[in-house]
């Protein structure tokens, strides 16, 4: 741990390689607290995986042996830095594919250790729960919907390394569940963007469930939706165009319903813990946030509460490396870094202490 810069300019190189993004980003701290991206490159492994109609880890971690150099190096340029320019490097130590993780944070020490400047190993989640302080200078507290290929949680974000879930996915992630919609109807990979776009010429008006409606506590449940999804094109089979663009018209409505559900619940929730003069603000970020109709169901049920709805830019909702710098930046602030033997981890909960949901699959 080293002393707190509260008052101090900050530049962070902050590198992503929990899964299949090669990305590395400089991000500046000013003194006022508020962000600044001087440069963010993804370099993404789509290509490598599209035929496996889902991430390899193998090959995820190779590429990013391959792609990790290139993508700091331009980082830097296009910032116009170099390593001399830095405070501190941070790097996505997990949750995430451990292989790729290896290679970033074994990176990022070294780099570090080159530079004599302090390493930061940066929780993934922590780095999505806090983006809303580098694009809107969101300040404390503030409810988070984190919807992703991994993980679909509603936590209250109170500080910087302070969190409290209120409800998690029982079974499949939000992202993982639209990509086994996808597979199922003969879609491409990544599911999500196929499944927005068949359901955007479809109707929804093939009867799908909504598990855990009304529901006291704000957890999701998605492998009945999407066994009820299976049944429903097995009905129908062989599926014809307009099958598949209502199925997954009718599949994306069923999500909109699910989710607009818990998070009206988690804004109670809210409420009660936080107190009724708490700031109002609901983010929402991971890569299923970039699809159009959660986000209109997510305005509505915000707007029904009196919540502000943030979604921060697609580029910084998907895997990237401007999230990792500006957290490793908000940590530096506070004097928190990590000593080189700071390990990549598969798992890595952000609230480690919440009660586990009864049946939720470890997706933290």
């Amino acid at each position: 741990m080293s002393t707190g810069r509260h008052n101090a300019s900050i530049t962070v190189l902050g590198i992503e390689t929990s899964c299949d993004e090669t990305a590395a980003a400089l991000v500046r701290r000013g003194a006022d607290g508020r962000g600044r991206i001087l440069s963010n490159v993804v370099r993404s492994q789509l290509d490598l995986h599209a035929a496996y109609g889902g991430v390899v880890p193998e090959i995820a971690a190779r590429a990013h042996v391959e792609l990790l150099d290139a993508a700091i190096k331009q980082s830097l340029a296009e910032a116009g830095l170099g390593f001399d320019a830095i405070d501190a490097v941070a790097a996505a130590a997990g949750p995430g594919l451990v292989g790729g993780l290896i290679v970033g944070v074994t990176t990022a020490k070294a780099i570090a250790l080159a530079a004599g400047v302090p390493f930061i190993a940066v929780n993934h989640l922590e780095a999505h729960a806090l983006t809303p302080g580098l694009t809107d200078a969101l300040g404390f507290p503030y409810l988070l919907l984190l919807v992703s290929g991994g993980h679909t949680q509603l936590l209250i974000v109170k500080d910087v390394g302070a969190y409290e879930r209120l409800g998690t996915t029982l079974d499949d992630a939000l992202g993982e569940a639209f990509d086994k919609a996808a597979k199922l109807l003969g879609l491409g990979y990544p599911g999500g963007p196929e499944v927005e776009r068949e359901a955007a010429r479809g109707r929804a008006v093939i009867p799908l469930p909504r598990p855990m409606l009304g529901r006291p506590e704000p957890h999701f449940s998605l492998a009945g939706l999407k066994t009820a999804l299976r049944h429903a094109a097995q009905a129908r089979a062989p599926l014809s165009e307009r099958d598949i663009a209502d199925l997954c018209a009718s599949f994306q409505e069923a999500v909109a319903d699910i989710v607009s559900d818990r998070t009206a619940r988690a804004f109670e929730l809210y409420a009660e813990r936080l107190g009724p003069n708490a700031q109002k603000a609901l983010v929402v970020a991971g890569g299923v946030a970039a699809n159009k109709r959660l986000k209109l169901a997510l305005e509505a049920v915000a707007g029904a509460h009196g919540f502000r709805l943030i979604v921060p830019p697609p580029e910084l909702c998907t895997d990237n490396a401007a999230m990792i710098a500006w957290a490793g930046a908000m940590r530096l602030a506070r004097g928190l870094t990590d000593d080189l033997s700071a390990p990549a981890r598969a798992r890595w909960p952000l609230d480690p202490d919440a009660p586990p949901a009864l049946g939720a699959g470890v997706k933290a």
